[in-house]
């Protein structure tokens, strides 16, 4: 089934690299549901495949199971494509720190090549997933926008930044439209569920009753729903040029800059009774409130759904036992341990 001709992707297929974790599975259905075509790219390195079978009946759904760092799997992901989004990548600080050589082929050497193919393909867009953690450390007070210093304090960030540097340093070299979006600290319900981050993984620990530790309750944090983070990918593929291209965008909301320990008084309202500890000190630094009235203004983006509004819906899914398996499919739930192939 064609999309009609009046869809906003009508004649638009768009290849997802990464396509298979917390965030590609809800943009493919919204941009399938808009009538684009959608090509998922993924390793599946946390054993994810199974999050793409609900998507299996959208007309225009394709997917290649694959390492995009191979030039092979490379051609077929881009062959036909009129747009792409970078999701790929080794997702968080943890993981790369646990594994250097592993990010170093995919969020390093894997990334540069999928940008270093992307030219003279006929391309319209490709739109690169980057990260607020580039700010790092912020002084108290600061609200950082995208022309605050950058300050990676991880292998993760610090990826990040020099791809956001790569893509955006090609403008008027190549023949397509280059988008560098800074996503915030994403939550929300997916069918690939994180529950190694904050809001999820605070929401459940207090859900169960399990005693909860906080380090550096706080500081701040940007946070935005997965629903939100799939309308910014379709507002910036729809945008014209003058409003994106070869530009960088904080994506998330003013309203959900939460401190650690704002996160917990608001799962309090609804679980008072749940066991939590504070202490200083952690091994996480990074304190930054972002500044996200750029695309507030420049696309017309603020989020639909607040940190509240995701711990409401997540009790909700926890009260019905939807998560029953977390504990016996942990590598699932969060990005704890990869099976990267030997090159």
């Amino acid at each position: 089934m064609n999309a009609e001709p009046s869809s906003p992707g009508a004649g638009r297929l768009v290849t997802i690299f990464g396509g298979a974790g917390y965030i590609g599975p809800i943009v493919a259905k919204r941009l399938l549901r808009q009538g684009y075509r959608v090509r998922i790219v993924d390793m599946f390195l946390y054993g994810t495949q199974n999050v793409l079978l609900g998507l299996f009946d959208e007309p225009g759904l394709e997917v290649l199971n694959g390492d995009e760092g191979k030039s092979d799997v490379l051609d077929r992901a881009l062959e036909g494509a009129t747009d792409v989004v970078i999701l790929a990548g080794l997702v968080g600080d943890p993981i790369t720190k646990k594994y250097p050589e592993a990010h170093q082929a995919v969020n390093e050497d894997g990334i540069a090549g999928i940008i270093d193919a992307l030219d003279g393909r006929g391309l319209k867009r490709a739109i690169f997933v980057s990260t607020c953690s580039n700010y790092g450390l912020i002084p108290e007070g600061t609200l950082a926008d995208e022309g605050f210093e950058l300050n990676p304090l991880s292998l993760y960030a610090k990826a990040k930044v020099g791809m956001e540097k790569k893509l955006l340093g090609l403008e008027g070299k190549v023949d397509f439209e280059g988008v560098a979006l800074r996503f915030a600290t994403a939550f929300g319900l997916a069918p690939r569920m994180r529950f190694d981050l904050t809001v999820s993984q605070f929401t459940r620990e207090m859900y169960l009753k399990n005693d909860l530790l906080v380090y550096d309750p706080d500081t701040w944090r940007p946070y935005c729903h997965v629903q939100d983070f799939a309308e910014v990918i379709q507002r910036v593929l729809e945008a014209s040029a003058d409003k994106v291209a070869f530009d960088v965008f904080n994506a998330g909301g003013d309203a959900n800059n939460f401190t650690k320990r704002m996160i917990v008084e608001a799962i309090q309202k609804h679980i008072p009774d749940a066991p939590v500890d504070y202490q200083e000190h952690g091994s996480d630094p990074r304190n930054y409130r972002v500044d996200f009235s750029k695309i507030r203004e420049r696309l017309g983006f603020t989020p639909r759904y607040t940190v509240e509004d995701g711990i409401r819906e997540l009790i909700r899914a926890l009260d019905q036992d939807l998560f029953a398996d977390v504990d016996a499919r942990t590598n699932f739930y969060g990005n704890y341990e990869i099976d990267y192939p030997a090159k």
